[in-house]
This record gives structure tokens, sequence and C-alpha cells, in this order.
């Protein structure tokens, strides 16, 4: 079994923009960077996938030196050929290999952001004191995650990955977004790291188009385990797709307008006392 999924960033970049809403609903709420001394401003994205939401950090800040870190070479490589070098501020952008449960700064960040990579990272809360360690005096940690690991296109995929016959292939596959907290979680636990928190969620209503709307958005990301897993066999494949594909078009039946789509995210952005 592949010890991790293999990403199709361009069936990510789908939906690209119902993808990137959170993330400018998060970058709206994090503070400038305290940069007294004239210097660039540094910033890491951690799980920076395609580079997509990567190059908005450098239009916000347009002279800043941005790196964005991914363990897929394949979203790294679309990143980094899309998105990599100067931007027009004078700033830059890179991007580099490096695994989210294991990232450590290794020099000072004035902001550190994920954007929906820490749901596939178990334990990850454990790593908020490293990353805000990391963080310059009133620097900011901040990130958004899918919260809807109790939606049906999630709970259907984990109860068609335990039934027979996929039982022995793909148990456990379906369980992507079980390592995200509630939004009082993550705010206790940066404030117990001395931060000034925030934390919340919002439920997006999506409108999706086209067939099969919901199977085509969860290829992009939930559904990359089952995928990778079965990749050398197209008949089990094709099978276990069309299970799914039945399922969801009962829980997400279309309308006269396209089918909706509910989305929890939940939110947190944390400063470092100054």
């Amino acid at each position: 079994m592949p010890s991790e999924p293999i990403w199709d960033p361009h069936q990510y970049l789908r939906h690209s923009g119902h993808r990137t809403r959170p993330f400018l609903d998060l970058l709206a709420r994090v503070p400038e960077p305290p940069r007294g001394d004239g210097a660039p401003v540094r910033i890491a994205d951690l799980g920076c996938g395609a580079g997509n939401v990567t190059a908005l950090l450098a239009r916000r800040w347009p002279r800043a030196r941005i790196t964005g870190f991914d363990n897929s070479p394949e979203m790294l490589a679309l990143a980094t050929r899309d998105h990599a070098g100067p931007a027009p501020g004078g700033g830059r952008l890179d991007f580099r290999p490096a695994d989210a449960a294991h990232w450590t700064p290794d020099e000072p960040y004035d902001l550190i952001v994920s954007n929906a990579a820490l749901q596939w990272v178990p334990g990850h809360a454990e790593s908020f004191a490293r990353w805000i360690g990391g963080l310059t005096p009133g620097g900011t940690f901040a990130f958004q995650v899918p919260g809807n690991a109790g939606a049906p296109s999630h709970t259907l995929l984990a109860d068609l990955c335990g039934r027979a016959p996929w039982r022995e292939r793909l148990s456990g596959r379906g369980l992507g977004s079980v390592f995200v907290l509630d939004p009082a979680d993550y705010l206790a636990r940066l404030v117990d790291l001395g931060c000034e928190a925030d934390a919340w969620e919002t439920t997006y209503a999506q409108l999706l188009t086209g067939d099969d709307p919901v199977l085509d958005w969860i290829k992009g990301t939930t559904l990359r385990p089952v995928l990778t897993e079965l990749a050398d066999d197209e008949d089990a494949l094709k099978a276990f797709l069309g299970e799914y594909r039945a399922l969801l078009r009962e829980a997400y039946p279309p309308g006269p307008h396209g089918t909706v789509f509910p989305f929890r995210r939940i939110f947190a952005v944390a400063t470092k006392p100054r």
C-alpha cells in the first residue's frame, strides 16, 4: 500500500475558485507583519500545493520573500513552473520539498500560513509550539482546514472503504479529515502558547456544476488515497467509483442551478507576542 497519495494538481485546480475562497477569507484576518527594519517580509506557505494561493501572498506583500513547502513532487513541479521567480513588487517566490509533519523553521518567519493541508497531518497541533517558536516577535501563524469529516461525502466514502470487497485494500483510506480539531480546541492550544488568537468556522454552500460534480471535487482531495491505491487496477477503480458515484448522487441531488455542496471550514490566526 503506498504510504502517500499521488496528487494530481490539474484535477485539484478544476475547482480553484471555491478552493481559494477560504484562503482569501483567512488572509483578510492576518495582520501586517511587524517589520520595522525595512527588510522584506519573510513568509512560509506550509503545504503550498500547486502554488496558486502562494502567489496570492505575493499580491498582498509584493516585496516579500515567500517559500512554499510541500511533499508532493507533482504539486511542486507545477508550482515552480507557474509561480517561482521574481514578484512584480521586487519580492521572490520559491518552492521546496518538505513534509509538514516534520518541518521546522530554519530561519525566522514573519508569517507562517497553511491552506487546507494540515488535515493530512496526524497530531499537527503538537507542532504549533515549534512553528510559533520560528516566528519573529509579533509574527503570525494562520491556517484553515476542512471541517467536514461528518459530511455525507466523507462518511459514505469511509463506509464504502470498510465494506467487502474493498475492506482489505482500502480500510482507512477514506478518513482524510479525522485529524482536524474544533475551533475551540485550536484556540485553547494557541492561547496556551502565549499568542493572541482567534478561531472560527464557516460553512460554504458551494454551487457545483457539471456531471457528478461532488465526485469531481473529491477526486482532487479526499479521494486521492483511494485513487492512488487502485491506480494499477483499472477494473477495481471503475467498480469503486461506480459505487461511490451512486451514493453521492443520492446524497447530493442536482437542482435547477447545479448541485449544492455544503463545506465546513475551520480557521485560526495566532499572533506571537512582540
